[in-house]
């Protein structure tokens, strides 16, 4: 629906308004900011831009240099595409936009001239509208983006938080190897959440009518930075988990409780984000994993079951920094509900 709209906005104002008689290319550079990558949309209609202009000037040069001809359409293409790489660092949209000019003014311009200011003119429009469609008329929800590349972050460690626990419970090491292996596939996950953070805060920046969501979205951005840490956890407590059974330790009953907890506090701190609230309810579960912890390093004697402990409290400590408590107040609370004096 933006798509439809901003190529039917962008032809209207340019055929309608601005008089240019087929405004093919203002549709076509409004539809490719709309479906660039949210948190990419100004980015790419700069691009579009400055491929624009690079085309247009290979083009008319070659034209007057050596006149037209399919050696000269071919020249014209490669050395913009050529520029547009230098120039852009190899942007998709500057490399495409680059040469899709260099062959509209190397074909098109002996036989229609003066097309050069209406091609410019096209970009604008196209890129304008497509910004404005997106910001003003129909911006999305950041916090429903957030909350769709969040997810399945989410349910990984907590459910392999889970996996963990069970694995302890019934002493299977390939149980928490696989659990391992699978944390170790969250790459491109992770590398979704970053880019739906940026496309947030490029709505929050830009689109008026969600202005209001800006802190939401800092706040979730603290969560969001510290996502990769708390899979980190999981992977260290996987790894030490299958260590502890392959060694034939004992594991204190009260570990498996714990990692559970910790499942449901980073269940509950999504949740808990994405609606804006205080995370208070997941800090609580994790204060109690912290509790649990103590209870479990009581009687852990072997050396794996003893660094598992250590691992719970980490983790149990970033999901509290994750909650948006500085690392100061973190530690005092760690230190205060492990048992430690302050």
């Amino acid at each position: 629906m933006q798509a439809a709209l901003a190529a039917a906005l962008s032809w209207f104002i340019g055929h309608n308004l601005l008089g240019i008689p087929a405004p093919v290319f203002a549709p076509s550079a409004a539809v490719g900011t709309i479906v660039a990558a949210i948190g990419q949309r100004v980015r790419r209609t700069t691009q579009t831009l400055i491929g624009v202009v690079i085309g247009i000037l290979v083009g008319d040069g070659l034209l007057y240099i050596v006149g037209p001809g399919p050696v000269q359409v071919g020249l014209a293409v490669g050395i913009a595409i050529a520029f547009a790489l230098i120039l852009s660092g190899g942007s998709g949209a500057t490399v495409a936009h680059a040469g899709a000019s260099a062959v509209v003014i190397a074909t098109l311009s002996p036989a229609d001239p003066n097309l050069e200011w209406p091609r410019i003119l096209d970009a604008l429009i196209g890129g304008a509208v497509g910004l404005l469609v997106v910001t003003l008329l129909f911006p999305v929800n950041p916090m429903r983006i957030l909350n769709r590349a969040a997810t399945p972050i989410v349910q990984l460690a907590s459910a392999e938080l889970r996996t963990i626990a069970t694995a302890l419970n019934e002493r299977d090491a390939e149980k928490a190897i696989a659990s391992l292996q699978r944390l170790r596939s969250s790459g491109p996950d992770l590398a979704r959440l970053s880019q739906a953070l940026d496309g947030a805060k490029e709505v929050v920046s830009l689109a008026p009518a969600r202005w209001q969501r800006r802190d939401d979205v800092e706040q979730f951005a603290h969560f969001a930075q510290l996502g990769e840490r708390l899979i980190s956890d999981a992977q260290d407590l996987a790894r030490t988990s299958a260590t502890a059974l392959q060694y034939d330790e004992v594991v204190p009953q009260e570990l498996t409780t714990t990692l559970r907890q910790l499942a449901d506090a980073t269940e509950s701190l999504r949740a808990e984000r994405v609606s804006g609230r205080d995370p208070q309810r997941a800090r609580a579960i994790a204060l109690e994993a912290m509790r649990g912890a103590r209870k479990a390093g009581d009687g852990a004697t072997g050396r794996f079951s003893q660094a598992l402990v250590t691992q719970t409290r980490v983790a149990a400590s970033d999901l509290l920094r994750a909650s948006g408590l500085d690392p100061e107040t973190a530690n005092r609370l760690t230190r205060e509900h492990y048992g430690e004096s302050a």
